[in-house]
């Protein structure tokens, strides 16, 4: 049977058995198992039971839990409610006012966590409750969070990051650097389109809280400047090297307890219900990596990813036709692959197109990461639409729609590091002199 015609026929299983209310992780593992039961002489079984360890056993992955239950900590001692009320006058002349805590949040939160999975739960735990509860539009924030999550693989530290550096034997450093200036980029972006959208539609945002004086504003904030150290501290920790990422979550969730129980509203029905939050979503979320690793194993036997790539390579394309064709191949592959699948199982054939076409390595793995942001929201394998799906009980698809004016930042940004590939180079360049 066709290659392509192996990969339409998972893809169709695939968006049936969502349609018909089938548990996200069990419809991945389904569609893994048929790949590989009917389309490849592999063991299902055998497989199923190494793609589930291979991806929860992980050392990285014990941080995603910890800032998972720090974040409903902040949500279920009133502390997040604290944090906003302090920023709120702050913002108050600011078009969108509010909403910008959720990009500001995910920005900050990703260059701790770096994860997209653990950014986009934390945030949202901690944000989306404040805002519906001020009366700020539903779709707007959670647009804005499936797509700001993703900030957690671009600014760094990322294990995809790092994942991509051992793939084309880069710099692994230099990457890192490469990654600030397009995630403040993004920010940016993100912030920009929350400020005309506020703009053009006032009627839609809620009423300007009170005007405060300088001296108020102080006051309101006594609250927040606890947090603010808070995360300044894990920051700082993670960025000096005093710490790991897990490290910095063990920190963070210490640290979330210290500060409600010296703001005394720390009890043990919410210590209990935070746990038990935390459990949960932690769960959910391991599931369902589970089952992406499962069909991932699918498709490298069936060899889908390779076979595009190879397809890309006999075009003999132009320098800017193979990255507009590379952005349509990874785009697909972003339907059913998460992001280090796409990178590991496409890097062997697409490493040496773009040194051949003469692109950076560095740049081209900051271009492969935003593609990998895109993939992260897009159907019906778009990894935070699933997370904000089970912390709202939204349909992916609606989550996906809020998503869309975002997902064009995502593409404009995409179009500013290809027009103007120093936004990427610039900082590595300056601190470590030019690559040769």
């Amino acid at each position: 049977m066709d290659i392509l015609a192996i990969g339409g026929f998972l893809l169709f299983l695939m968006l049936l058995l969502l349609s018909g209310g089938v548990w996200i992780a069990m419809t991945l593992a389904i569609c893994g198992w048929v790949g590989q039961a009917f389309f490849t002489n592999s063991l299902p079984g055998l497989n199923l039971f190494s793609a589930f360890w291979e991806s929860t056993a992980s050392w990285e992955l014990a941080a995603l839990p910890l800032f998972i239950w720090m974040g409903e900590i902040l949500f279920r001692t009133k502390l997040s409610e604290e944090m906003f009320s302090g920023l709120a006058p702050w913002l108050n002349r600011v078009p969108g006012r509010l909403f910008h805590t959720t990009i500001l949040g995910c920005g900050i939160f990703g260059s701790v966590s770096g994860s997209s999975a653990a950014t986009c739960a934390t945030i949202a735990k901690v944000s989306l409750p404040e805002l519906q509860k001020r009366g700020y539009n539903e779709s707007i924030a959670i647009g804005s969070l499936a797509t700001a999550g993703t900030l957690g693989i671009l600014i760094p530290p990322s294990i995809t990051m790092v994942v991509y550096a051992v793939a084309a034997d880069a710099s692994i450093i230099r990457i890192f650097l490469a990654g600030f200036l397009p995630g403040l980029l993004l920010m940016g972006l993100f912030s920009g389109y929350i400020a005309w959208w506020a703009l053009r539609n006032k009627d839609q945002m809620p009423p300007k809280e009170r005007t405060t004086t300088f001296r108020e504003k102080l006051h309101l904030s006594r609250n927040l400047v606890p947090c603010a150290l808070l995360i300044v501290f894990i920051c700082w920790s993670l960025v000096a090297g005093w710490a790991t990422a897990t490290e910095c979550a063990a920190y963070g969730v210490v640290g979330a307890l210290a500060l409600a129980a010296w703001s005394r509203s720390l009890t043990w029905a919410n210590f209990t219900e935070s746990l038990g939050g935390a459990t949960r979503t932690s769960c959910m979320i391991m599931f369902i990596l589970a089952g992406a690793a499962f069909l991932t194993k699918t498709m490298a036997f069936t060899g889908i990813p390779r076979e595009l790539a190879e397809w890309v390579d006999a075009m003999q394309l132009s320098p800017y036709a193979l990255i507009a064709c590379l952005v349509v191949v990874y785009l697909v592959l972003g339907t059913a692959l998460d992001g280090i699948s796409m990178i590991v199982l496409t890097a062997a054939v697409v490493m040496p197109m773009i040194q051949k076409a003469g692109f950076d390595l560095v740049w081209f793995g900051i271009f492969v990461i935003l593609l990998v942001e895109i993939a992260e929201v897009t159907p019906p394998v778009g990894f935070n639409l699933f997370v904000l799906q089970n912390m709202t009980g939204k349909d992916s698809t609606l989550i996906a729609k809020a998503a869309i004016p975002f997902f064009f930042c995502l593409v404009a940004c995409i179009a500013l590091i290809t027009v103007f590939p120093q936004i990427v180079t610039a900082v590595p360049d300056a601190l470590m002199g030019v690559a040769r």
